[in-house]
């Protein structure tokens, strides 16, 4: 094809996808979309042609999941919650499946409006945070037996025999565990330098996040992407690797965590130090991964008002769902090649206006759907159909103690 013809074709798909380079950004860009010259890339335009397309296409089948934006009633997150207890409606919950469950999890139980655990926690902070809910819904709620599990890796794999229920914070599709909050918007959360005791409140940390970026104009953002963390999976190499080649495209090093032993470890460098959530902010392209499970930190990327690319969708928490690649975030497989993040983050610094748009949407959905009362709402809602499930009348339990007090005989 004729190459004037090529650039005509491409033109107007970007035009129609209200997705173009503004006059703008032509004069200060020597893009041969913008100057049709004889050295133009016709594998670049039609890459850039394909992602504007992904983006048309998703803004297309979007619909919100509420059209109010303080959505009292989470009903945005619902769809997860029912998901999670099909599995158990044909059976419900057996006093058996509890006892059986207990080996994965902490055993708590509601009674008589009062919150009674097992008498040690494996991970305590972790413990405070999950019953911080509970208790501040203990009124509303009826008695209910529960196994909650602490740990970050999901207990019930699908190709198993364990029946559950178990409540874990994250899961793959190949677990049938029931996903709640995760501790973390309480308590707890991975200790690092900067957070010694775990990240902290979500709520107080929201607030911050969003003072501080709302200090830095979109201009004002540094245009590279930007990740620090320690190496909890191989799969972040590819990008570390990236910025030791680009450095003016991608910022990324690994920081030290507990496993560290060596500069092996950090892919033979020395470990960088933390950087704050805040100094995240600075940037205009930030990168989640997975950790041993879903990672903690996307909520707080989503705060700075930056874009975010989010590598792999196999990990979830309960409010991933509503979050739709090309809409709120840039979607990456697992493990993607260099290839792929410089294509990627070219073709954002090319459609600038592009990147503003799905990082503010982003933000906005993080802002009015994953407030504290989001998280609250949707914890009584989930025990509230829990316990709908449940096949046997709860009885007390005296090698229980109450939380707050004193070992109780119930």
């Amino acid at each position: 094809m004729h190459r004037n013809v090529l650039l005509f074709i491409i033109a107007l798909t970007l035009s129609q996808a209200n997705i173009s380079i503004t006059e703008e950004q032509c004069s200060t860009s020597s893009h041969a979309t913008c100057t049709g010259t004889e050295g133009s890339d016709p594998t670049l335009l039609e890459s850039d042609v394909k992602i504007s397309r992904r983006i048309e296409q998703a803004l297309a089948n979007y619909a919100a999941c509420s059209n109010d934006a303080t959505d009292a009633n989470c009903t945005c997150h619902i769809g997860v919650l029912k998901r999670d207890l099909a599995p158990y409606k044909s059976t419900g919950f057996t006093r058996q499946m509890l006892k059986d469950a207990a080996k994965y999890g902490t055993r708590y139980k509601i009674y008589e409006k009062q919150l009674y655990r097992d008498a040690s926690c494996m991970f305590p902070t972790r413990c405070q945070g999950i019953e911080h809910f509970l208790l501040s819904l203990l009124p509303q709620l009826p008695n209910m037996d529960l196994v909650i599990n602490t740990r970050d890796y999901p207990q019930l794999h699908k190709s198993w025999t364990r029946e559950g229920p178990v409540l874990s914070f994250s899961k793959t599709s190949e677990y049938r565990d029931i996903m709640y909050p995760a501790w973390t918007f309480w308590a707890g959360g991975p200790a690092t330098k900067l957070h010694p005791t775990g990240i902290g409140r979500w709520d107080l940390m929201r607030e911050k996040l969003e003072r501080h970026a709302a200090k830095i104009t979109w201009q004002e953002k540094r245009q590279v992407g930007f990740f620090r963390g320690s190496r909890t999976s191989d799969e972040r190499d590819t990008l570390i690797l990236l910025s030791r080649r680009k450095p003016e495209l991608v910022e990324a090093q690994y920081t030290k965590n507990q496993a560290w032993k060596s500069p092996k470890d950090t892919l033979d460098a020395p470990p960088a130090d933390e950087v704050s959530f805040e100094d995240h902010c600075k940037y205009k392209y930030l990168f989640n991964f997975r950790g041993v499970a879903a990672s903690f930190r996307l909520k707080h990327l989503f705060m700075c008002q930056s874009l975010v690319f989010h590598v792999g969708d196999e990990w979830q928490e309960f409010f991933y769902d509503q979050l739709k690649p090309w809409v709120h975030y840039v979607p990456l497989p697992s493990y993607p090649s260099q290839q792929q993040y410089e294509e990627l983050l070219s073709y954002f610094k090319r459609h600038d206006d592009v990147a503003q748009q799905i990082a503010q949407r982003g933000h906005d959905f993080i802002v009015q759907h994953l407030r504290m009362e989001d998280v609250e709402c949707y914890w009584r809602k989930m025990l509230k159909r829990y316990k709908k499930l449940l096949k046997y009348e709860v009885q007390p339990d005296n090698e229980l103690i109450r939380i707050g007090g004193r070992k109780d005989e119930l």
